[in-house]
């Protein structure tokens, strides 16, 4: 029986990241990317729903989280995936992939007595914000920085930070791999695998 709901789990969760790839098109077809920003590519959707799968499956088979923490884990998984299809499309990560499930994480925060998520937001988003300043939004954009928040109020800064440095340094390497250490790059899908990392890990 455990199986069968590991498997119903990740099989919702896939069908969330599917919807959240169609919410993403529709979203990003009223954006122009910027012409400084990167070149706009194909997001691995396939790649990206059965990734969300195998998140589903794993935390379900953790055991012992309750419903509304699935739900929770569903709708955050969902902001990364569709963060990542619109950063890979446009260049950009429209407010509504980031600002609404922070928002929402806020609320449960609130309802549920934990009143310490904004604090770990503001430690995960400081050097991202740092980076977007100084480079003016080339080299990072705001919405990799709401982003990185997004990570911090969802899962707290102790486990983030690790994952957010291992990412930067994905995205270094692959950058200088690629030839393009001076090419603006599409920096969401680095936070969100790691989000996504560290949700499956922690």
């Amino acid at each position: 029986m455990q199986f069968v709901f590991d498997a119903f789990v990740g099989v919702m969760f896939a069908c969330a990241a599917f919807l959240a790839t169609q919410l993403s098109e529709q979203v990003c077809k009223g954006i122009q990317p910027f012409d400084d920003g990167p070149e706009p590519g194909k997001p691995p959707t396939l790649w990206l729903i059965g990734g969300a799968a195998v998140v589903g499956g794993v935390l379900a088979a953790r055991g012992g989280l309750a419903l509304p923490h699935l739900v929770l884990g569903a709708i955050l998984v969902s902001a990364l995936v569709a963060a990542w299809h619109a950063d890979v499309l446009t260049g950009i990560v429209p407010d509504y992939f980031t600002l609404i499930p922070i928002g929402l994480f806020l609320v449960v925060g609130v309802l549920t007595h934990d009143y310490g998520r904004i604090f770990p937001a503001a430690i995960t988003a400081a050097p991202f914000a740092a980076a977007a300043l100084i480079s003016r939004g080339r080299g990072m954009g705001w919405g990799d920085v709401k982003l990185a928040a997004l990570g911090g109020v969802a899962l707290g800064w102790q486990p983030m930070i690790p994952f957010f440095a291992a990412a930067c340094l994905v995205a270094a390497g692959i950058a200088v791999l690629r030839q393009r250490k001076h090419e603006p790059i599409a920096f969401a899908p680095y936070l969100a695998g790691a989000i996504g990392v560290a949700l499956t890990v922690n």
